[in-house]
C-alpha cells in the first residue's frame, strides 16, 4: 500500500510504526454552525481511508477532532443568547445526522477541544522551559517560530518567505510576524464560559495547539497518519509539528529525530467557480440543503468519483452527472436481480485491478473506471456468466459503499426536487400505452413512449409483455 506523503512530496510504502496497528488523527470541524460540503469530502475521504485499512487486515484507531471553542463560536453563540456548549452541542448532532445519511462512519475517538486544555497547557509550559514560547505584553503566551529548526517543511515555504509575505501582524508585543499565538489571555467582553485558568492568567487555547494535545494524548507523541483538508497544511499543520516536536525536542531538533507523524494526508478542496468552498467566502452548500435535492448516494458517488488529492468543482449540474453515472452502474446490476456482494477470491482479475488502484494512493478514480468496464462486461455476458460478474461489481461496490440499493429503486427515484411524471403516474402511462398497442393503436403507443423520454423517462420492454421503467 502506498500513500503520498504531504512532507515528502511522493507516494511512500505505508508502513505502520506498530506492526499491523494504524493510528489516525484527523482535523474535524469548527462546530458554529452546519456542516457544508467541504467537511463532507474529507469526513468521506478519511472514512473511505480507514476502511481500506481494514481491509488490508490492519487494527485502525481513527480519531477525529471536534474545535468546540474559537472566535468564530463565541461570536455566534454571544449572538444567539446562548452558551458556548449549547451551541456546540446543537451543531455537532446536526454534523452528525449529516455525515451519517452520506455512509459515513463515526471515528473511534471524537475529542473535543475543551475537554483536553489540562494537556494544553501541559504542552506550552513544556514549550517555554524549551525557550520556544513567552508571554507577550497583552498576556498571551506565543511560539517562536525562528528558534525552531525545520520551520516550513510541510509547507515547502521558508522563513524569508513566510517573513516577506507578511502573514501575521506584528503587534502586542510579539518579537516576531511569524510567531502565533498558543494562548490568549481572556478578554474582558467574552463570556464566563470561555475562559480557563493557567500559569498565565485566565485565558483559552489558540486553535494549533488544540490538535497537538488531542492527537498526541490520545494516540501517542508519535503516530502513524495526519489527515485534513489541503487548507489547513499552512499554517494549521505546520504548527502543529512545531508545537509537537519543539516539546520534545527544543530548539535543536536533530533531522534523525522520529517525527511528530510519519505520513501527513491532504484532501483536495470542493470548489465553486474554482473557488475554495468556505463559510468564509460565502459560497458554500451545506450538506443538508444538498440532500433535499439529491440522493446521499448521488453525493458519495460525486466526491469520490475524482482522486481524493484531485480539487472537484460543485455544481447541481455535476451532481446529475454523478447520478447519471450511477444510474450506468446500477442499470446493469438490474440485469441480474439476484447478485450478492459475496467474499471475492483475491486472484479474481477484476478484484486484483480494484485493489491495486486503492492501494496506489487510494486512486478511487481509477477504482470506479473499474466498475464501469465491469458493468460494460455485465452488459455483454450471457446466463451464469451474467451473474457471477455482477456478483463481482457488487462486491467491488460494497467496499466504496456504492451499489447496495434494489437497482429499480435506485433507477426510479430521480433526483429528489425532480418535476414531472410522479412513478404513479408513469405506470398510468405505460397502462395507456399497453392498451393503445393491444388496439393496434402504434402511433399513440410511440407517442406515449416518446412523452415520457421527453421527461427523462426510459420504457424497456421485456418479454411477456413486461415494460420497466428508469430515469435517465
Amino acid at each position: 500500500m502506498y500513500i503520498f506523503d504531504s512532507v515528502q512530496k511522493t507516494k511512500r510504502e505505508f508502513i505502520p510504526q506498530d506492526g499491523n496497528r494504524v493510528s489516525l488523527y484527523v482535523c474535524g470541524p469548527t462546530v458554529y454552525d452546519d456542516a457544508h460540503l467541504g467537511h463532507a469530502k474529507s469526513a468521506l475521504v478519511f472514512d473511505l481511508l480507514t476502511r481500506v485499512l481494514k481491509a488490508n487486515g490492519y487494527d485502525v484507531t481513527y480519531a477525529r477532532n471536534i474545535t468546540d471553542i474559537d472566535d468564530k463560536i463565541i461570536k455566534r453563540a454571544v449572538e444567539r443568547g446562548i452558551t458556548i456548549r449549547q451551541l456546540t452541542d446543537e451543531m455537532v448532532e446536526a454534523m452528525h445526522q449529516d455525515i451519517t445519511a452520506l455512509g459515513i462512519l463515526p471515528p473511534d475517538q471524537e475529542p473535543r477541544a475543551t475537554e483536553f486544555v489540562p494537556q494544553m497547557l501541559s504542552i506550552i509550559s513544556q514549550l517555554q522551559k524549551n525557550g520556544l514560547a513567552y508571554q507577550s505584553a497583552d498576556g498571551d503566551v506565543n511560539y517562536s517560530v525562528r528558534l525552531f529548526k525545520g520551520y516550513g517543511k510541510l509547507s515547502g515555504k521558508s522563513l524569508d518567505e513566510l517573513r516577506a509575505g507578511e502573514r501575521v501582524a506584528v503587534g502586542d508585543g510579539k518579537r516576531d510576524p511569524l510567531d502565533f499565538v498558543l494562548w490568549k489571555s481572556a478578554k474582558t467582553e467574552e463570556p464566563a464560559d470561555t475562559r480557563w485558568k493557567s500559569p498565565w492568567g485566565e485565558g483559552r487555547p489558540g486553535w494549533h495547539i488544540e490538535c497537538s494535545a488531542m492527537s498526541c494524548d490520545l494516540l501517542g507523541e508519535h503516530f502513524d497518519i495526519h489527515g485534513g483538508g489541503a487548507d489547513l497544511q499552512f499554517p494549521h499543520h505546520e504548527n502543529e509539528i512545531a508545537q509537537s516536536e519543539g516539546a520534545l525536542y527544543g530548539k535543536d531538533r536533530k533531522d534523525d529525530d522520529a517525527p511528530f507523524v510519519n505520513y501527513w494526508m491532504h484532501n483536495g478542496h470542493i470548489r465553486v467557480n474554482e473557488e475554495k468552498m468556505s463559510k468564509s467566502l460565502g459560497n458554500f452548500f451545506l450538506i443538508r440543503d444538498v440532500l433535499k435535492s439529491f440522493d446521499p448516494e448521488v453525493l458519495r458517488f460525486f466526491m469520490l468519483k475524482a482522486h481524493y488529492r484531485s480539487p472537484i468543482n460543485y455544481s447541481d449540474a455535476q451532481l446529475e452527472e454523478a447520478r447519471s453515472g450511477l444510474a450506468r452502474l446500477y442499470t446493469a446490476l438490474a440485469q441480474a436481480p439476484k447478485a450478492q456482494a459475496s467474499a471475492l477470491d483475491p486472484s479474481n482479475p477484476w478484484a486484483k485491478r480494484f485493489t491495486d488502484a486503492m492501494n496506489d494512493d487510494f486512486n478511487t478514480s481509477e477504482a470506479i473506471a473499474v466498475l464501469f468496464d465491469l458493468a460494460s462486461e455485465v452488459n455483454r455476458a450471457q446466463g451464469d456468466e451474467k451473474q457471477l460478474l455482477a456478483n463481482t461489481m457488487k462486491a467491488l461496490g460494497a467496499s466504496l459503499n456504492f451499489l447496495q440499493r434494489d437497482p429499480t429503486a435506485f433507477l426510479q427515484a430521480g433526483s429528489k426536487d425532480q418535476d414531472g411524471f410522479s412513478p404513479a403516474q408513469i405506470e398510468e402511462q405505460i397502462a395507456a400505452r399497453v392498451a393503445a398497442k393491444q388496439a393496434k393503436d402504434f402511433a399513440k403507443a410511440d407517442f406515449i413512449r416518446k412523452t415520457l423520454l421527453e421527461q427523462g423517462i426510459v420504457l424497456e420492454d421485456k418479454p411477456g409483455g413486461l415494460t420497466e421503467w428508469r430515469r435517465a
